[in-house]
């Protein structure tokens, strides 16, 4: 089976996800959540696209139960 590659924080997520408050909500996220998330951040290959998806990341982690538009089991906070 294929690893996943890992992606690095970028300093605009990271930024995003402070201003927003939802730095624990994210670190409460399994290590493949937090990797996608980033990953599909990077992809974007337009600047207006990747600010369309850090604003959806953040939508979702304020919301909990929803992982990358799924319904997911909210993460445990603590």
């Amino acid at each position: 089976m294929a690893k996943r590659p890992t992606h690095r924080m970028p300093k605009d997520v990271r930024a995003a996800i402070g201003s927003a408050g939802v730095d624990g909500d994210y670190r409460a996220r399994p290590p493949y959540q937090r990797n996608d998330y980033v990953g599909w951040v990077d992809a974007a290959k337009s600047e207006a696209t990747r600010k369309r998806r850090i604003a959806k990341m953040v939508d979702e982690l304020k919301r909990g139960g929803v992982y990358m538009g799924m319904t997911h089991r909210p993460s445990a906070k603590g």
